[in-house]
C-alpha cells in the first residue's frame, strides 16, 4: 500500500511529466505555425524645384563604402567578404545616380577617395546587407572639412520587392537611397548662395595648392578644428592659376571616365547581384527558421530527457515506462536539432558558392583616356594616385616650357 508521501511524489512526477509534454507540444506547434509578414513603402525622391545658378552648383563625390567587415559578428554566416567588397562600389554608385536625379547638384561622381577635390563628400559603411535588410552609416561633409551630418539608414524588404524589381527595374532598397539624397538636399537648401560659391572657390584653391603649394599656400587658412577657409584670391589672369585650371579640366575628364567605369561595373554586376540578393533573402529566412527550429527542438529534447529522468526514478511502473519514452523522444529531438544545424551549414555553403560566382562577374576593365589607354586593375585609388602624379608631371612640363 502506497504511503501518502509516495502518492504525492508519484502525482507530482506525473504532473511534471504531463506539463513538460504539453509544453513540448505547444513549443513544436508554435515552431510549425510561425508566420512573418513584411511590407515596405517607398520614400519618394525630393527634387530641387527652384533652379540653381551654375556658379552655385556643388559637385558631389561619393566614396566607395567601407565593406564593414571589421564589425561582423563571429556567428554571422550570411556575410561574405567577396560580396561586401563588390557592394561597396555598387551601392555607392546607386547612391550617386539617385543624388544626381534630385537636380540640385553639379556633377555627382563616385571617386576613389578624398584626394579627389570635390565640393561635397559622402562616405559610408555597410552595417548589414543580406538581401532582407540593408543598413548603411552615412557621413556627409564639404570641402572645408565641415561635417554636414552622420546618420544611420536602414530598410527591410520582402520577397515581393524582388518580383517587382523584375517588372519595373527598381532597386529593392531604392527608398533608402532616396532618404539619403533627400537629407543631402535638405542640408544644401540651408546654404546661402554666398556659402555655395565660397565652397566652390575653396575647392579650386585646394586643387591649386596641391599642384603649386609655393604659389597658393597662403590663399587657404586652417583653424584649430581643421576647417579650411579662403584667405585671399589670386588675380583672375594669374598665369599659374590658368595653367592649373587647364590641369583641373583634364582631371575632370579622368574622373568622368572613372564614373563610366563605375557605371559599367554596376551594369555588369546588377543582374547577378540582384539574383544573389533574392537568393540571399531566401537563404537568410531559411537559416533563421532552421536556427529557431534547431534551438526549439534541442531545448525541447533536453526538457523531455529531464522529465524522463524524473519519471524513470519513480516507483510506479507506468510512470517509469513513460519516463523511458520521454528520454527516447528527447534524444530524438536533440538529434533532430543537431540535424537542423547541419542544414544551416548547407545553406551557408550555398551562399559561398553564390558569392564566388558573383566575384567572377567583376573583372577589371580597360578604359580609353584621350590619346592613351589605361587599364584599371586592382585598387582604383592607387590608379588615381598615379594619374595625379601624371598631371603633376604635365603641369611641371608646361610651367617649364613657358
Amino acid at each position: 500500500m502506497l504511503t501518502l508521501n509516495t502518492q504525492l511524489t508519484v502525482t507530482l512526477r506525473s504532473v511534471t511529466l504531463r506539463a513538460i509534454t504539453c509544453g513540448l507540444a505547444l513549443l513544436l506547434l508554435s515552431a510549425c505555425s510561425n508566420t512573418t509578414i513584411k511590407s515596405t513603402s517607398l520614400t519618394p525622391l525630393e527634387h530641387q524645384t527652384i533652379p540653381v545658378a551654375e556658379a552655385e552648383l556643388l559637385d558631389v563625390g561619393i566614396i566607395p563604402f567601407d565593406p564593414g567587415l571589421d564589425n561582423i559578428e563571429d556567428d554571422n554566416t550570411t556575410t561574405l567578404p567577396e560580396i561586401r567588397h563588390a557592394e561597396s562600389n555598387f551601392l555607392a554608385n546607386q547612391l550617386a545616380d539617385t543624388v544626381q536625379q534630385s537636380a540640385a547638384w553639379g556633377a555627382v561622381r563616385v571617386i576613389p577617395g578624398k584626394q579627389t577635390v570635390m565640393d561635397v563628400y559622402v562616405s559610408g559603411t555597410i552595417l548589414r546587407s543580406d538581401g532582407e535588410t540593408l543598413t548603411l552609416a552615412i557621413t556627409a561633409s564639404d570641402t572645408s572639412g565641415k561635417q554636414w551630418f552622420t546618420k544611420e539608414y536602414t530598410e527591410k524588404t520582402g520577397k515581393y520587392a524582388y518580383e517587382r524589381h523584375r517588372e519595373i527595374k527598381r532597386d529593392p532598397f531604392q527608398g533608402l537611397f532616396n532618404r539619403i539624397a533627400n537629407d543631402l538636399l535638405s542640408y544644401r537648401q540651408k546654404l546661402s548662395a554666398e556659402q555655395a560659391v565660397q565652397l566652390r572657390t575653396l575647392s579650386e584653391m585646394r586643387f591649386a595648392k596641391a599642384f603649386s603649394p609655393e604659389a597658393f599656400a597662403d590663399h587657404i587658412s586652417e583653424d584649430r578644428k581643421g576647417i579650411l577657409t579662403v584667405k585671399r584670391l589670386p588675380a583672375s589672369n594669374d598665369p599659374i592659376l590658368q595653367r592649373i585650371q587647364r590641369i583641373r579640366e583634364r582631371d575632370y575628364l579622368f574622373v568622368d571616365t572613372l564614373q563610366e567605369h563605375y557605371d559599367a561595373f554596376s551594369r555588369r554586376m546588377s543582374k547577378p547581384y540582384q539574383q544573389w540578393r533574392a537568393a540571399s533573402y531566401d537563404e537568410v529566412l531559411a537559416i533563421e527558421e532552421l536556427r529557431r527550429q534547431a534551438r526549439n527542438r534541442t531545448i525541447a529534447g533536453v526538457a523531455a530527457i529531464i522529465a524522463g529522468v524524473v519519471a524513470a526514478d519513480g516507483g510506479d511502473g507506468s510512470t517509469r515506462a513513460a519516463g523511458a519514452v520521454a528520454i527516447g523522444s528527447g534524444a530524438l529531438l536533440v538529434k533532430s536539432g543537431l540535424g537542423k544545424r547541419a542544414e544551416v551549414q548547407l545553406h551557408v555553403e550555398s551562399l559561398i558558392e553564390l558569392g564566388q560566382s558573383l566575384e567572377a562577374e567583376i573583372e577589371p576593365r580597360v578604359i580609353e583616356l584621350e590619346d592613351r589607354t589605361i587599364t584599371l586593375t586592382g585598387n582604383v585609388e592607387a590608379q588615381y594616385d598615379q594619374w595625379k602624379q601624371l598631371l603633376s608631371d604635365i603641369y611641371q612640363a608646361e610651367r617649364g616650357s613657358n
